[in-house]
């Protein structure tokens, strides 16, 4: 029987998810960390984009995508933890 992997981290346990960011996750039906674990932060971005009607702030994405970079790995550097990193990798591909 293969194992299952479960991570007992919380969702608001992630650097940068905080009230506003767990309501978008939860409007994306993203409930726990193995979930975000198998998304893309780009797509969550874009889809969440489209749920509410509106463009939302670039920072957004980049917290998504950060979110998603802890979700895969528990021990990714302190500095990859910070959405702030993911905007200067965001703004270097838009170049």
């Amino acid at each position: 029987m293969p194992s299952v992997r479960t991570d007992h981290r919380r969702l608001r346990d992630l650097a940068g998810i905080g009230p506003a960011m767990l309501k978008d996750l939860e409007l994306l039906g993203i409930q726990n960390v193995d979930q975000l674990r198998k998304q893309d932060g780009r797509k969550l971005y874009q889809r969440l984009c489209e749920l509410t009607g509106t463009r939302q702030d670039p920072c957004v994405e980049d917290t998504l995508v950060c979110a998603v970079a802890q979700s895969r790995d528990p021990l990714l550097p302190a500095e990859k933890r910070n959405w702030w990193y993911w905007s200067r990798v965001r703004k270097a591909r838009l170049k």
